[in-house]
């Protein structure tokens, strides 16, 4: 199934997430799961979290395979002894940030509850993340380069924060117009969403 991406004015995007409860049964889990995946896929995303498909629930999907994917002539300018970035694709339940280190870069980075805007957002290198698996294991596991960025950024999502909170206040007050159309439906996109206040799926 595919839902409708939730765009920003929803308070559902500014909601604390919750916990998704220990006996919630597994073919839920596993279905909420899938169609958070196609839902992403079809949106062209990278990452996609519960409350951006309305959802206020601690569980986000990731693949950074677009976002690390080399072609011959990247591979070609890599530095001897230097290893292409591993994609990840994974759920991520429950997740806990447990440090956020390194080097902070920048990158202009896009959120499908905010169509047509990218910005640059200042980030850590390398986190270590606690969080359970699709078969509700544990896990307590260190992400670094893209992969640490998509997933902070998700991250961010369930703690009610979106990558246009990170702005300085000049930006912010530079896009303020643009944002409030996009809250109410004004604003080209190619997949189904949902604007506040209105009900509508487009």
């Amino acid at each position: 199934m595919i839902y409708s991406i939730v765009a920003i004015g929803d308070p559902v995007l500014k909601t604390k997430a919750k916990n998704l409860p220990a006996d919630l049964p597994a073919a839920e889990l596993q279905q909420l799961i899938a169609d958070m995946f196609e839902t992403m896929y079809s949106a062209h995303g990278v990452g996609l979290a519960a409350p951006q498909i309305g959802k206020a629930v601690r569980l986000f999907t990731i693949d950074s395979t677009p976002m690390v994917e080399l072609d011959e002539e990247d591979l070609a300018e890599l530095e001897e002894g230097e290893v292409p970035e591993t994609p990840v694709k994974r759920a991520f339940i429950n997740p806990q940030m447990v440090s956020e280190t390194g080097e902070e870069w920048g990158f202009e980075e896009g959120c499908l509850s905010i169509p047509g805007i990218r910005e640059l957002v200042t980030r850590h290198a390398d986190i270590v993340l606690r969080y359970e698996d699709e078969n509700r294991q544990v896990h307590e596991e260190a992400f670094s380069g893209m992969a640490a960025r998509i997933i902070q950024h998700e991250y961010d999502h369930l703690e009610g924060i979106l990558f246009t909170d990170k702005l300085s206040g000049f930006k912010k007050q530079l896009l303020k117009g643009k944002l409030a159309r996009i809250s109410k439906g004004d604003v080209k996109h190619d997949y189904r969403m949902k604007f506040a206040g209105e009900g509508r799926r487009r």
